[in-house]
């Protein structure tokens, strides 16, 4: 299997976060590329190739142009305004303010265009969210063009980036991007299916009501998890799209047996969807010693993740999503896709 990566995606370099009401160190470190990409390398997986540029494009297919002129400009803002280092948003237009301006000032702009305060920014997170869409990009475009599958290793990650907000360490929303570049290139029906631990809210935003791309998550229960106020097994989509969003929100502590049991749910609504090609937001966070996770699945329920998407028999994009137990990425990432190989 081909992998897609760059080294300009470990320029994002954050050193804090906000995280349970409280500073603390950042989780969304470079070196959780590097240790998946060492192993791709270590394990002979396939070659691993520089992603294209793709320009701007194919983003504003799925995020809004005012949110994009805001992150293209962010850093020349910041240089104006005397910032430096990581910048967070902190005052958001909730109800009884007004949403439909846009201030001038930077730290209104980035309470518009953000939904948390766990997501910092800084200098070169823009550049690098970029090449990360190309990473996505360029993995799409090799399955596309007849690869059975293809990953893009994605970082920083993206399915938690709203068609004009970014949030949940995410800026682009890679798996959305690459989504709608293959349906643009003539794949008529996508399915998403997000296995990170936490809802994929942003890319449920994007497609919840459009009934060509179905949308899929298995997570924590966002009554107990990140993101909190999006993910509930009652949101199935609107409109054109009602019907093709499904959501399995599971119990903290969930194991492989309870887990094991909604992907093969979400499976079978791939099947019966008709989907052309998958795309997997291939979160590893669901590991039981991740450190901002808490379900309990071990290293080898990845390998058999892996062989149960081959049974799809779809042309497949994985997209890395999460994961922050670094010293065991590069395994469990690996794992997934040379579980998904070995099955053919």
């Amino acid at each position: 299997m081909k992998t897609v990566f760059s080294e300009l995606q470990l320029n994002h370099r954050p050193t804090f976060e906000l995280s349970d009401g409280a500073m603390a160190p950042a989780v969304e470190l470079p070196a959780r590329a590097e240790f998946v990409r060492d192993r791709i390398v270590e394990t002979g997986l396939g070659a691993i190739q520089p992603p294209d540029a793709f320009g701007r494009g194919p983003l504003e297919r799925v995020h809004s142009r005012a949110y994009l002129d805001f992150m293209d400009g962010f850093r020349a803002q910041c240089e104006r305004e005397g910032r430096t280092g990581e910048v967070f948003p902190f005052c958001w237009p909730t109800a009884g303010l007004r949403a439909d301006v846009t201030p001038r000032h930077l730290d209104g702009q980035l309470g518009r265009y953000s939904f948390d305060a766990g997501t910092p920014i800084g200098p070169e997170s823009w550049r690098a969210a970029k090449v990360s869409a190309d990473t996505a990009l360029s993995a799409a475009r090799l399955v596309k063009d007849g690869e059975r599958a293809a990953f893009a290793l994605c970082r920083p990650p993206g399915h938690h980036a709203m068609s004009d907000r970014f949030g949940g360490y995410c800026f682009v929303n890679n798996a959305a991007v690459a989504a709608q570049y293959l349906r643009d290139q003539s794949a008529a029906r996508i399915a998403i299916l997000d296995v990170d631990y936490h809802h994929g809210n942003g890319t449920q935003e994007i497609f919840y009501e459009r009934s060509d791309v179905l949308f899929l998550s298995i997570h924590a229960d966002p009554a107990d998890e990140y993101p909190y106020f999006l993910g509930y097994a009652d949101e199935t989509g609107t409109g054109e799209g009602a019907g093709f969003n499904q959501n399995w929100p599971l119990a903290i502590g969930t194991d492989w047996d309870g887990w094991s049991a909604a992907l093969d749910a979400a499976c079978g609504r791939v099947m019966t969807f008709g989907a052309d090609v998958a795309v997997i937001s291939l979160g590893l966070d669901p590991y039981e010693h991740d450190p901002i996770s808490r379900f309990r699945l071990q290293s080898g329920d990845f390998t058999r993740l892996g062989a149960r998407l081959e049974k799809l028999g779809l042309p497949t994009l994985f997209v890395m999503e999460g994961g922050y137990a670094i010293d065991a990425l590069g395994v469990n990432c690996v794992n997934v896709l040379s579980g998904f190989e070995d099955a053919r």
